[in-house]
């Protein structure tokens, strides 16, 4: 009997546990080579008709200061996120939540100082959370 409980007691935890992950899908927005100095650059969103609660920007070959994000949706609003993080080579930001309801983005400007002697241009790479 107390074999037959332990198993059930498993099964449901099992089920339990198993239906409240709910997978975070991150799609890959768009890209940018960045210049080597104190800039800002756009990445436009064109393949991507969905909807976004979150962004995350991935860097690599170089490290990067960011200062500031604006995120210009399809709507005409915009939304300015201080950010002020170094992201090292190899590096991502936090998680930038945006506010409001889920909307639909249409470009993403960040300006940011390019750091380390590398002669390789940093690349920024823009995530979107559903």
């Amino acid at each position: 009997m107390k074999k037959a409980t332990i198993i059930s007691l498993a099964i449901i935890a099992g089920m339990l546990f198993s239906s409240a992950v709910i997978p975070v899908r991150w799609e890959h927005l768009g890209s940018r080579k960045i210049n080597n100095t104190f800039d800002r650059d756009v990445i436009y969103i064109t393949g991507s008709e969905g909807t976004f609660n979150a962004l995350k920007i991935k860097v690599v070959h170089k490290p990067i200061a960011l200062y500031d994000v604006k995120v210009h949706y399809r709507n005409g609003s915009v939304e300015d996120i201080k950010t002020r993080i170094h992201i090292p080579a190899g590096g991502e930001s936090r998680v930038l939540d945006l506010r409001g309801r889920n909307r639909v983005i249409e470009k993403v400007v960040f300006r940011y100082e390019t750091k380390g002697s590398s002669e390789k241009r940093a690349k920024v790479l823009l995530f979107g959370r559903h």
